[in-house]
């Protein structure tokens, strides 16, 4: 249940190549960063020692050369525009040495070639924080204490700027690329899925890599041949059917106009009658392409119709010859509870072949054991769906002989029925249902029997009603 659980929620292909592209370039991007730090560091630490041996130099040659009276003044003019301040150095000063700094001990190493080995970097001194370098005049020693502001880089807005539209170019070439790589699969599962829903797919284009030319070659090859052995299916079921057909009235019209015991004369009309619907079954099934387009269906009514061409609706037993004296034709019981107005898309012929054929697997398995027919049919909306319901109170079907009854030529228990058939009455169904998109799904109905559910995509009831109100 877990690994199905996975499965459901596994992302489609497209998401996982777009996150994939975009994993890679956040991993280059984090390798990048630290790799463009070290590179930088050493051309940082050049210039700010560049700029703190400037800074020193100007300084000393300032108070070397200037006025000892306007000295004073001087001072108070580089700590007011410079931000600079010049202190004494005294032995009792407290100091903290700068941080353990990669850049910083560059900077330190630089400064100190420049200026001397006694040149003194620290961070703090006497309880105020900064960036401080000594230098000396003559025999007096100083402390030139810079703001820190000055040691920091601006990196200013338009760098922020240039690495958001870095990322949205990024991410807009990822998604490029990952739709670019991912079209030819997207084409196939579209095409394999139209095949599977019965639809004849348009051709697979024959360009891209030389895996997906193969892929798609082989693809077109396939639906060609499937394609060809379908229409050769069809001309050879319906010729067989055709020239079956005729013989078969010949010898209906014989027996009615030959005097023959009615009970004889009934049991051979009643075998010619099943060969008659082996026969329509044939040439339903030999037809796997819908003959008409698809259109708006109102399946309302087409339930409606289905329950009177069937004869179920009233008199309560319509049957004829030999299902009419047959011991199993006894009164139907119909519930009936159509919902009108119920307007499905879809193919009206192929929806019409599935109800004739539910009804008809309903009235052939479905009755119960004194032979009535119990029988519900129901129509209704379920939010965007539309839902038919067909359900009987017969013996049923195992759940585990659902797969198999789905299949062309499979066929029920006739010990339990009494009935014969070609068995490609479900299996016409199921693929009818697979052409709408549909779900088909078989219950155990209460007490006994088979509940067998068709969920539909329906037009909304708003749009419903304003084409009937356009029609009408």
């Amino acid at each position: 249940m877990k690994l199905l659980s996975l499965k459901l929620r596994s992302p489609p292909l497209f998401w996982r190549t777009f996150l994939l592209i975009v994993s890679l370039a956040v991993a280059s991007l984090v390798a990048w960063v630290p790799s463009v730090r070290v590179f930088e560091r050493e051309p940082r630490a050049h210039q700010l020692a560049e700029q703190v041996v400037s800074i020193i130099n100007a300084t000393r040659i300032a108070l070397v050369y200037s006025d000892p009276e306007r000295r004073r003044d001087l001072l108070a003019d580089l700590v007011e525009n410079e931000s600079l301040r010049v202190v004494p150095l005294e032995p009792t000063d407290q100091i903290e040495p700068i941080s353990d700094s990669a850049l910083l001990r560059l900077v330190e190493q630089e400064v100190q070639q420049r200026l001397g080995a006694s040149t003194r970097l620290a961070s703090k001194v006497n309880g105020i924080s900064g960036f401080w370098v000594s230098f000396s005049i003559d025999e007096d020693a100083y402390w030139v204490f810079i703001d820190r502001d000055l040691m920091h880089r601006d990196i200013g807005r338009g760098w922020i700027a240039w690495a958001v539209l870095a990322t949205t170019l990024s991410l807009l070439v990822a998604i490029a690329i990952a739709r670019l790589v991912n079209r030819p699969l997207a084409e196939l599962s579209r095409a394999a899925g139209d095949f599977g829903a019965g639809r004849i797919p348009p051709t697979l284009p024959d360009a891209g890599p030389v895996e997906i030319r193969t892929v798609n070659q082989s693809f077109n090859r396939m639906v060609s041949d499937l394609e060809k052995l379908n229409r050769d299916r069809a001309i050879l079921l319906a010729g067989v059917s055709h020239d079956l057909r005729t013989p078969l009235t010949r010898l209906r019209l014989e027996l009615e106009m030959n005097d023959l015991p009615e009970q004889s004369r009934a049991a051979m009309i009643g075998d010619l009658e099943q060969m008659d619907l082996v026969v329509s079954q044939f040439l339903d099934y030999a037809l796997p392409i819908p003959q008409r387009g698809a259109e708006e269906v109102d399946l309302s009514v087409l339930v409606k119709d289905a329950i009177t061409r069937n004869r179920l609706g009233p008199p309560a037993d319509g049957l004829s010859g030999a299902e009419a004296d047959a011991p199993l034709a006894q009164a139907i019981g119909l519930v009936e509870n159509v919902q009108s107005g119920i307007i499905v898309p879809g193919y009206r012929t192929e929806l019409a072949r599935t109800l004739d054929n539910l009804l008809a697997n309903a009235r052939r398995y479905g009755r119960g054991a004194d032979g009535r027919l119990e029988l519900e049919i129901g129509l209704h909306r379920d939010g965007p769906d539309a839902v038919l319901v067909v359900a009987d109170h017969g013996p049923g079907i195992r759940p585990e002989e659902i797969a198999r009854l789905i299949r062309p030529f499979e066929r029920g228990d006739p010990s339990r029925s009494g009935a014969l058939g070609a068995g490609l009455g479900l299996a016409i169904v199921e693929r009818v249902v697979r052409m709408h998109g549909a779900e088909l799904k078989f219950h155990a109905n209460v007490p006994t029997g088979l509940r067998i559910e068709i969920r539909l995509p329906a037009r909304p009831a708003v749009s419903a009603r304003a084409d009937a109100g356009r029609r009408a």
